[in-house]
């Protein structure tokens, strides 16, 4: 894939430095880490929402949509992990949450409304845009979607759903998360047609309290949805179906263990990282330690095993360890957790290992759908008052009908990544092309790189990656 020649200069065209395609996490992460970088650059940040910072994950309202990671897990600044702890400390002492001591805990162990994580990320980017406005550095939020990119050989060209073309010297997609219950699909079964939104409360104030919910999923999503549930008012049957029935585990807060996987680098492929994660929870459990603990020393080292695992192995771990780790790692807030563990105990909550197999007409304004429970060959429908997708994220951008991910893979300037999640890309972000090529003005970063690096969503992920990715551009585009 060449580039296309050099574009011709044109006084429609808005010109900036560096083009974030963007707004959420992501986005104001990295233009936070430009902003904080000697000399002077203008920066855009392309987002259709109102506020840069909170994306689809930080745009709640709720106060029961909280982090799945308490406060000490959560900073965003990569050389400070106790930025969130100190901004809490300083946000409750100045009134603000006072349904925080509602859990408890030290601050440092609190699990914050994602909503008003969102302000978080918020006040660091002004304060950064502050810094960076003393140096003559800029950000601007360009309020549109960038539906088609074009990349030459000194620039790339943005043009914008509203007919804006903004041209800089880099992009960088910064596109965030899709959810499966928010994002088109190009092979629709209609689902999202039929479901209510997992976070829209206000919907679910209108179903009768005591009818019958059916959820696909049992992931994190739908532990919010439940909570979306309660909140609304609903007091009926809650049906969850999803392929392995699997529940995410409550997170808590382990003693520290040693780092096994540091120690030994011999330990490659999913088989072996299973059996030794296996033995050390063992050990753990038999010295009267919480099983967590082993696990959590296993995040660090994800990114690398990830990279150097051969894609066989790689399919392994998605066919045969993926719902486990999910499960396991992917961890439910407790006030969350305790709200599921409730219902299920009173048997409001059910929980099946079932496929959904697609839609059925029904009458009388109910929502039929078609599963197959595991270990069963044929079939059958249920039928509900409502039906929520709650089926997490979707990382394959040949699924999602959305203008530029289409764009980009129709033109060969993006190709899938491993596994066809998310894009392929160099470890320092640069996009590869459909034929292989190394991108120079075209990057990505956060949950593009699912295939790269397997996790690439964390807070932690996002803002390590936004610190490396600036110092990248800075250094291949030095600005006085």
């Amino acid at each position: 894939m060449t580039e296309t020649p050099r574009a011709q200069a044109s006084d429609a065209i808005r010109h900036a430095d560096i083009l974030i395609i963007g707004g959420g996490l992501s986005g104001a992460m990295l233009a936070a880490q430009l902003l904080r970088l000697p000399g002077q650059r203008r920066v855009l940040v392309i987002e259709p929402r109102a506020e840069l910072g909170r994306g689809e994950a930080y745009s709640a309202v709720e106060l029961g949509h909280t982090l799945n990671g308490n406060a000490a897990r959560m900073s965003v600044d990569p050389d400070n992990a106790d930025d969130l702890t100190q901004w809490l400390t300083e946000h409750i002492a100045a009134g603000g949450w006072p349904e925080s001591d509602q859990q408890h805990v030290p601050i440092s162990e609190l699990f914050p409304p994602r909503g008003l994580f969102g302000v978080y990320v918020q006040q660091r980017l002004a304060e950064a845009q502050v810094v960076g406005a003393l140096k003559g550095s800029s950000v601007e939020h360009v309020r549109a979607e960038v539906v088609d990119l074009q990349t030459f050989a000194d620039s790339v060209q943005l043009i914008l759903n509203d007919g804006q073309r903004l041209q800089g010297a880099f992009a960088v997609l910064a596109t965030g998360m899709f959810p499966a219950a928010r994002t088109p699909q190009t092979e629709s079964s209609g689902l999202n047609a039929a479901a209510l939104d997992p976070w829209d409360v206000a919907a679910m104030r209108q179903l009768d309290p005591q009818s019958t919910v059916l959820i696909i999923g049992s992931g994190l999503t739908m532990v919010d949805a439940v909570v979306s549930l309660e909140q609304a008012g609903h007091r009926g049957p809650i049906e969850v179906f999803s392929r392995h029935g699997l529940l995410p585990h409550v997170r808590r807060q382990p003693p520290a263990w040693v780092d096994f996987l540091a120690e030994d680098h011999s330990i490659r492929t999913p088989r072996q990282l299973v059996r030794e994660l296996r033995r050390h929870c063992r050990d753990a459990i038999a010295q009267g330690i919480d099983w967590q603990a082993p696990l959590d020393t296993v995040r660090a080292h994800i990114g690398r095993l990830w990279s150097q695992a051969t894609d066989r192995q790689r399919r392994q771990f998605v066919r045969h360890v993926r719902p486990w780790w999910e499960s396991h790692h992917h961890r439910s807030p407790p006030l969350s957790a305790e709200l599921v563990a409730r219902l299920h105990g009173e048997g409001r909550l059910r929980i099946q290992a079932a496929s959904f197999k697609g839609l059925e007409s029904a009458s009388n304004g109910e929502v039929s759908i078609r599963i197959r429970r595991r270990g069963e060959a044929q079939t059958c429908v249920v039928h509900g008052a409502a039906l929520i997708n709650s089926s997490g994220i979707e990382y394959d951008w040949r699924r999602v009908a959305r203008p530029l991910p289409q764009q980009l893979l129709a033109r060969g300037l993006v190709r899938p990544g491993p596994l066809a999640l998310g894009i392929a890309a160099t470890v320092d972000g640069a996009v590869l092309s459909a034929d292989g090529q190394v991108a120079s003005r075209l990057f990505a970063m956060g949950p593009p790189l699912r295939g790269m690096w397997w996790e690439s969503t964390a807070v932690t992920d996002v803002a390590s990656q936004a610190k490396f990715l600036a110092a990248r551009l800075a250094s291949i585009y030095p600005v006085v």
